[in-house]
């Protein structure tokens, strides 16, 4: 496993005293044994829908395939407040909006903004 963007964006959050909710199907067991290793402040899931109970946000920093399609129903039941953050923006802004999430690409400008 390299040193992916996820174990940078996690070891920022926590440093700035986040709590973080993982789960990734395959990079897991790594993280918390070797990039990781003893950050309290991570608590690994058993899957992407566990990850997400009481959480602040949904945060998706890889690109497995089991992340595509999720049933955006079941995640806005799981979070506190319905919002992503979508670093791989594999997600379609208007269809997100339709589930009343904010919702924010990492990366991509809205109009608006390109504009300025």
């Amino acid at each position: 496993m390299r040193e992916s963007a996820a174990i940078t964006i996690i070891r920022m959050l926590t440093e700035l005293g986040a709590s973080i909710q993982a789960y990734d199907p395959k990079a897991m067991e790594e993280a918390e044994l070797c990039y990781l290793k003893g950050n309290d402040r991570v608590v690994y899931c058993e899957s992407k829908y566990d990850a997400l109970k009481g959480a602040d946000a949904l945060m998706l920093i890889t690109e497995w395939k089991e992340f595509r399609s999720p049933d955006f129903y079941e995640i806005r039941e799981r979070l506190k407040t319905p919002v992503i953050f979508d670093g791989r923006n594999q997600y379609n802004r208007r269809s997100v909006e339709k589930y009343g999430f904010e919702y924010y690409q990492i990366g991509v400008k809205t109009f608006v903004e390109a504009l300025a």
